[in-house]
């Protein structure tokens, strides 16, 4: 499995220790405002002291003394601290961008972030000057906002293909290594966007060299995932494949994944309060780059998630399928917000300075905007060991993820277990073939007002299994037979805990299971009909979708391997 390996390090910060907002020896008197409104959602969603879990830790269901062979290693019998991220933030270093990257910095930490990454266009003005410029804000956001862990990124503009976050670990030759990376390997600067074998192959390089940076120690760690996968249909299936297996012989997989949800869902708003596009702005048809094979449907968004995520049996199935680590997040692409006050600074030139001037007051709110602040609509939770920048990376890396849209949950513990040991989300549980394994999970309902001020119910959870077929015969496949709805459970609920038990039976091959969530707004029968998935999220109508009124949650894998 190529998901077996755990990488430990040194982490930058104590082992163990907390934000104040999650460290109940600290009183609420002592927060900070930012601080204080971490807590009341922890408090809410049941995840400080006494509640699902204290402190934030999310316990295993049933306490094993035998962690498996497997990603998540189950080494701290007390579970993992669930970091709430967004790795996909723009700025006013952004050729199409306006915040200062404080402001989004605040914003993130006012709505419940523990991490970020800043992630500005990669360009040629962006590798000749905005890579360095941007990073003294950075330095300065992460002094001046302890609890938030702020990465360093861009998004490449992928050769061959669309965009993607690629963010490393803080240290001395962050900006180095980002300026290096951009200014050989970005599709824009490299005059390398057209579909060729040429630019296919300079998009492995790109992966190959970042791999190289780490293994020569520039850098702690790197990582990759791949932006809006299907809005323009120019990800191909043997790409994302490529970019999965560039840097196995490293030992150290970069592209580890793929955003499950787009960013701009306020795109969609009706034109009379809103933009009148579509969520994610997936409101695109086939072009001349575009993959000839993918259908009609997979330029729209699927309750606000990407089709290649939201197709049960489709093209996130199809990888999985394959038992390697392909996982998936959910994220802000924030450039300029929705309601906002604030416009573009006036004067200066974007292409001297590397940045636009710093926002002014717009004298009006703007219902023009597609996008959410950091945190206000979407997250993307990870498992981590303790609170430091290698801590998230190893939980991302890891697959020990979950995502989710408007609060609809505040908490998910889902673990596999059998044969006296437990797997949780990205890992995989080893058993005697024919060994019972169940499925345990524990969610922590919304428990009060999301930031459109009400409070989400979570009408239904979905276990979706697939079997583990082995290496794709044809890299270009989407499809996955053996995927489906295996098992559905109303909740009906919005506030305290519920425990979900699903049996696997005896197992006698190696398969997966994952979890999906609605407040049960809108459904419709999946793509591959209603035998795999008969209420799965409808299609996003162009010009009329309020996010807020379909909310789903989406979690990343657990593999079980008989042998």
């Amino acid at each position: 499995m190529g998901h077996a390996g755990h990488h430990h390090h040194h982490h930058d910060h104590p082992q163990g220790a907390l934000p104040a907002a999650f460290d109940t020896s600290v009183p609420d008197e002592a927060l900070t405002p930012d601080q204080l409104s971490r807590r009341s959602m922890l408090r809410r969603a049941g995840l400080l002291g006494a509640g699902l879990a204290a402190g934030s830790v999310l316990t295993p269901a049933v306490a094993q003394a035998v962690a498996p062979a497997g990603a998540q290693g189950g080494s701290r019998s007390s579970g993992f601290l669930w970091l709430a991220g967004d790795h996909h933030i723009h700025t006013q270093y952004s050729s199409d961008g306006k915040y200062r990257v404080g402001d989004q910095v605040r914003q993130a930490a006012r709505h419940g972030l523990d991490w970020m990454v800043i992630t500005d266009h990669g360009s040629e003005t962006h590798a000749r000057i905005g890579v360095e410029k941007v990073n003294p804000d950075i330095r300065a956001a992460r002094a001046a906002h302890r609890d938030t862990l702020v990465f360093q990124g861009l998004e490449w503009n992928i050769p061959a293909a669309e965009h993607g976050t690629v963010f490393v670990h803080p240290g001395r030759d962050e900006v180095a290594v980002l300026k290096e990376f951009e200014t050989g390997y970005d599709g824009a600067v490299r005059r390398a966007t057209d579909p060729t074998p040429g630019n296919e192959a300079l998009a492995v390089a790109g992966l190959n060299f970042l791999a190289e940076q780490v293994q020569r120690r520039r850098v702690r760690d790197i990582l990759m995932l791949a932006n809006h996968p299907a809005r323009k249909g120019i990800d191909s299936p043997h790409e994302i494949r490529a970019w999965r297996d560039a840097t196995a012989g490293s030992g150290r997989q970069i592209a580890i994944g793929m955003e499950g949800a787009p960013g701009h869902q306020a795109a969609g708003i009706e034109k009379t309060y809103g933009m009148g596009r579509a969520r994610g702005l997936y409101d695109g048809s086939p072009a001349a780059a575009s993959f000839p094979g993918y259908p009609l449907e997979s330029y729209r968004t699927w309750g606000g998630f990407d089709w290649m995520t939201a197709t049960v049996g489709g093209l996130w199935d199809s990888l999985l399928a394959e038992g390697k680590p392909w996982w998936i997040t959910a994220n802000s692409d924030s450039h300029n917000v929705y309601t906002d006050t604030a416009m573009r600074g006036p004067g200066g030139d974007f292409v001297t300075n590397g940045r636009y001037e710093d926002p002014v007051y717009g004298g009006k709110v703007d219902l023009t905007e597609g996008d959410y602040w950091p945190g206000q609509y979407s997250r993307t939770h990870v498992g981590a060991e303790d609170f430091s920048y290698a801590a998230v990376m190893d939980g991302i890396r890891a697959g020990r993820v979950w995502v989710d849209h408007g609060g609809l949950i505040g908490g998910l513990d889902a673990r596999l277990t059998g044969d006296g040991r437990w797997a949780t989300l990205g890992g995989a549980l080893p058993v005697e073939r024919g060994a019972r394994v169940t499925l345990t999970v524990d969610i922590a309902l919304a428990g009060g007002p999301n930031w459109a001020g009400f409070q989400p119910e979570l009408a239904r959870v979905d276990v979706i299994q697939g079997d583990m077929t082995g290496p794709a015969g044809d890299q270009d496949t989407f499809t996955a037979p053996t995927a489906r709805v295996v098992r559905s459970y109303e909740v009906g609920r919005s506030a305290g805990t519920v425990r979900l038990t699903y049996d696997l039976g005896r197992v006698d091959r190696p398969l997966y299971v994952r979890l999906r969530g609605t407040d049960g707004n809108r459904s419709a029968p999946g793509l591959m009909g209603t035998s795999v998935d008969p209420a799965g999220p409808a299609i996003d109508v162009v010009g009329d979708a309020d996010p807020w009124a379909d909310l789903w949650f989406y979690s990343n894998p657990v593999w079980v391997l008989p042998s």
